[in-house]
């Protein structure tokens, strides 16, 4: 049964999900766009906003848990900086994904995940 179930496992055990949502969040902070799984898309993209309307409240206190789910100097610094910022007034929906095609090798969905302007 799928009770309270809102978030795909990803094929992972939760500690490996939980690096790679970080990882990859951590790339789209510093690149602005990354390229993945359609699925991998999907959940990133609840991540990243979740942090960056944390970082869009500035406090020592907003720092420090962000920095606790996502363990990256750069991106903390660019997200509190430069991204929190340029979104300040928008309310949410702060990503967008663009499907690609599949991918050669296995025909998975693949998708670009980037901030919108």
């Amino acid at each position: 049964m799928r009770h309270r179930m809102d978030h795909s496992t990803l094929g992972r055990y939760g500690s490996h999900r939980k690096a790679m949502l970080s990882n990859l969040a951590a790339g789209l902070f510093i690149h602005g766009r990354i390229s993945t799984t359609f699925m991998r898309a999907k959940e990133v993209q609840r991540v990243a906003e979740k942090l960056i309307t944390r970082a869009r409240g500035g406090s020592l206190h907003d720092r420090r848990l962000v920095i606790s789910k996502m363990p990256y100097k750069a991106a903390v610094l660019k997200l509190f900086d430069e991204i929190a910022p340029r979104y300040a007034g928008r309310p949410g929906g702060y990503t967008r994904i663009i499907k690609t095609g599949f991918r050669m090798g296995d025909a998975s969905p693949t998708a670009i995940l980037e901030l919108v302007e």
